[in-house]
């Protein structure tokens, strides 16, 4: 007879069973998570302490970062304790708590990106009113709304899922990820797995869609400038962006809406490293990379004499 009931614990995808090579991987996991936190408190720190930061493009990077934070804080600590203690367990509370603030996370990622895509479509659309609309208040409203919708998301995704009777523990992923939970479970997951489908992909194309619109604009916007210098300038805001923004939808897509049956477990771990880890550790490289004013606020880091003055 099949176990109708919630297990206790949940069991992950392991790397492998050899000792060495699983002290390997929990360095590996150390490298990427302490340069994913470097890069990410170093943004924040710029962006706190150097007042030419103070700015709304900036404040939402600041978000962002604190999301990418959280976002590789989720899973990956969590896979190197596993690895150095050499288990694979992890509690239904974890997990119910891994899965909710994962959705979080990526929704709050995906809903401040599509605040930042306005904001650039108003400074180079309409910069004489760039001041009126972007305001401080209004920036702070809308920070605070990503945050919100992606708590919602995460509520809606995590109630959704455990919400069901499972009949394996055996996940086939080194973390608690939604498709791999679902094929677990031995109740009637076709309204769930369909609610969960329709309301990630609603809020996703919105967001996409939605940015593509404002840099369609942009785009158009940028041409029409006629110093080269000028549309080098607001394109080196943009791209960095768009990269992010195409990085997460993309890799997203394929790790929820591929065949699960089709995929193996090299493909699964493959496509969760690309929209749950990389991120992080990218996205403050991306953006920092082609942008002076971080480079010279990261600079500055290492001169607190200047920041005293």
């Amino acid at each position: 007879m099949l176990n109708l009931t919630s297990p206790l614990e949940f069991l992950l995808l392991e790397f492998s069973d050899i000792r060495e090579l699983q002290i390997l991987h929990f360095f590996v996991f150390l490298t990427v998570y302490l340069t994913a936190v470097t890069g990410n408190l170093l943004i924040i720190i710029a962006v706190v302490l150097d007042h030419h930061l103070h700015t709304p493009m900036y404040f939402f990077l600041l978000n962002l970062a604190l999301m990418d934070l959280g976002l590789v804080s989720v899973t990956v600590p969590k896979a190197m304790a596993n690895a150095l203690l050499n288990t694979s367990s992890i509690s239904y509370p974890a997990c119910v708590a891994q899965v909710f603030f994962l959705v979080l996370f990526e929704g709050a990622d995906m809903a401040i990106l599509t605040i930042m895509a306005r904001d650039r479509y108003v400074a180079i659309c309409n910069p004489l009113q760039y001041e009126t609309i972007m305001h401080r208040g209004a920036c702070i409203e809308m920070a605070v709304s990503a945050w919100i919708a992606g708590t919602l998301n995460g509520i809606l995704n995590s109630g959704g899922t455990f919400g069901v009777t499972f009949c394996s523990s055996m996940i086939d992923q080194f973390f608690c990820e939604i498709p791999h939970l679902l094929k677990l479970s031995c109740s009637d997951m076709y309204f769930v797995e369909v609610g969960i489908i329709i309301l990630d992909s609603v809020l996703g194309l919105g967001c996409f869609s939605f940015i593509i619109a404002s840099y369609m604009q942009i785009f158009a916007a940028v041409l029409k400038i006629p110093s080269a210098h000028g549309k080098k300038k607001a394109l080196s805001t943009c791209v960095p962006h768009l990269t992010v923004v195409s990085w997460l939808i993309f890799s997203s897509i394929f790790s929820y809406m591929k065949p699960q049956s089709d995929s193996s477990s090299g493909q699964n771990v493959l496509f969760a490293t690309l929209y749950a880890i990389l991120p992080p550790v990218l996205n403050p490289f991306i953006y920092s990379m082609r942008n002076k004013e971080i480079k010279n606020a990261l600079l500055k880091l290492f001169d607190w004499g200047h920041f005293s003055k």
